[in-house]
């Protein structure tokens, strides 16, 4: 395969993102005449993260564009010869100036799918010193991606389908990458939107902000516009000095609260006027600069009014202190009660916009169905993902050659399955799902409606189920280094990740203390465990 000239495959990763142990490794194939050996690696989880039952997977997109403009060039070339010996073959470097990825083959789950421990997210065959240079990076793609939309859909699974989520983490995310990276995925997990304007402009993300306390504390109150005029909405009648008609309005809006006409801070509603100005049709209030009762509130009403007049409508104010729940509940009376003392009926219904380090428990609380809260911005508990910073895939070699390769290890559960392997989905006559079920690659599909013999992992006795319907799991992306299939967009990932979490049941979408969802495998696979197994443990 030639290297592609795709700006996004190219930042996706490099090819010396990786360990060096991948390089060593590959000169030692190269050295026993084992370079093009026809391997398969896969790329799977033993655990779901954050306690929880499933895992959404996530990633694809960015390792097919990775393998599709893999090519080591001069610079890595001889970065690789000055780490290796000195007395490296230098027919080893021009081995690896050669390669590419023409000779790789990938399965994989569609991103947005459920995915569960042991089945493959990715299955990845071809030339074995290629597959092998491949782990690491492809490791890198796929776990903080899907360990990301995990998170983000557990989010959404506590703030419902109503409320809007804007991630906004990126000051807070492991550097450049990971910033992207979470908020791709938060994206493809639920959320609605993201502050990353490079998320944007490269992945298509929608994008979302206002303005910051900075913004507000830099005026005064001493500032005067150099056009304080604006037209009215519909671009017809006379131009009104916004200025002027704002301090008109805090008269009658202090009146209605019981306010001094100077407790509201001067500085604040300059720079509320300042930002109608400059967004007419999108003016927003930041409400938490001084005081929200005293200043804030009155202020941002006065700047509402005055638009009001114009033909405009404020679309929200935010939250960024306090206790969010009371205050939004409190702010949300007084829009009411303003909305019928100045007879503007849409008042009442101003969204309002929260944040401020929100996790799993006061998002919680924010989501009550009593909650006056529309928007909520979640930064450090997204793309951190505090709650478990990794989700522990692993790359495993399965066979060579057409034989099956199985790591036994001192400890069982780090022991894998061998041999190239299909997966499928098993449901119920109402589309429930039953269980996944892993079998040899040769083996004949399960078929809807026949009995089927099982050993789920970690069970010591077999099970016998009878599937309505059965559905395939794994599917070929790259084929030979050509792309089989157009990769979905973004946001069709975002739709199907949805559609997935629908299909699970309550128990195992429960966020705490789920249900475990069933992976089994086949007899014949059970078979060849315990026969490679036996014959490992002479």
């Amino acid at each position: 395969m030639a290297a592609e000239q795709d700006p996004e495959g190219l930042a996706a990763a490099r090819p010396l993102l990786t360990d060096l142990y991948q390089a060593t490794m590959a000169l030692g194939y190269w050295r026993a005449g084992r370079a093009q050996d026809q391997a398969e690696f896969e790329l799977f989880f033993r655990q779901c993260p954050f306690g929880g039952a499933f895992t959404l997977a996530a990633g694809l997109r960015d390792c097919v564009r990775f393998l599709r403009a893999f090519r080591l060039r001069d610079a890595d070339v001889q970065f690789l010869a000055s780490a290796l010996p000195s007395d490296t073959d230098p027919a080893f470097f021009e081995h690896l100036r050669a390669l590419d990825c023409s000779g790789v083959t990938v399965r994989a789950l569609p991103e947005g799918s459920l995915a569960f421990p042991g089945v493959p997210l990715l299955q990845v065959s071809g030339p074995l010193l290629v597959v092998q240079l491949l782990e690491t990076p492809l490791l890198c793609l796929v776990s903080y991606a899907s360990l990301i939309a995990t998170n983000a859909a557990r989010l959404r699974l506590i703030a419902g389908p109503d409320k809007r989520l804007l991630e906004m983490g990126l000051r807070r995310a492991q550097g450049p990458d990971g910033g992207l990276t979470a908020s791709t995925y938060s994206y493809l997990g639920g959320f609605d939107a993201s502050s990353n304007v490079l998320a944007g402009q490269l992945r298509g993300v929608p994008v979302a902000g206002t303005l910051a306390h900075s913004f507000v504390t830099s005026f005064s109150g001493s500032e005067v516009p150099p056009d304080p005029m604006l037209a009215p909405a519909a671009g017809q009648g006379s131009q009104v000095d916004l200025a002027a008609s704002v301090e008109t309005w805090l008269e009658r809006v202090c009146g209605h609260l019981g306010l001094g006409v100077q407790e509201p801070h001067r500085g604040e509603r300059a720079a509320f006027v300042a930002y109608a100005l400059a967004f007419p049709r999108a003016f927003q209030g930041l409400l938490d600069t001084y005081s929200v009762r005293r200043s804030g509130l009155p202020n941002f009403l006065a700047v509402a009014l005055a638009l009001q007049e114009l033909g405009y409508q404020a679309v929200g104010v935010r939250l960024d202190s306090g206790d969010l729940l009371q205050q939004a509940r409190e702010i949300r009376g007084v829009f009411r009660t303003a909305a019928a003392q100045f007879g503007v009926p849409w008042l009442q219904s101003v969204p309002i916009a929260v944040s401020n380090n929100i996790d799993e428990e006061e998002l919680a609380r924010l989501a009550q169905k009593d909650s006056e809260v529309n928007v909520i911005g979640i930064g450090t508990s997204v793309v951190t993902c505090p709650r478990q910073p990794s989700l522990g895939c692993v790359y495993k070699l399965v066979s060579v050659g057409g034989q099956p390769r199985m790591k036994l290890t001192e400890d069982p559960k780090k022991q894998t399955l061998p041999g190239s392997k299909a997966a499928f989905r098993l449901l119920g006559s109402d589309g429930s799902l039953l269980l996944d079920v892993l079998q040899l690659a040769e083996e004949p599909p399960p078929q809807a409606g026949q009995e089927l013999r099982v050993w789920p992992q970690g069970a010591r006795e077999s099970r016998t189920v009878r599937p309505a319907h059965v559905e395939p799991l794994l599917r070929l992306w790259v084929k030979q280094g050509q792309l089989c299939e157009p990769l979905p967009s973004l946001a069709e990932s975002r739709a199907f990740a949805q559609q997935s979490l629908h299909r699970l049941s309550p128990a195992h979408r429960r966020l705490e203390q789920p249900a475990l969802y069933q992976v089994a495998l086949s007899e014949k696979l059970q078979a060849l465990v315990d026969r490679l197994s036996a014959r490992g443990a002479l």
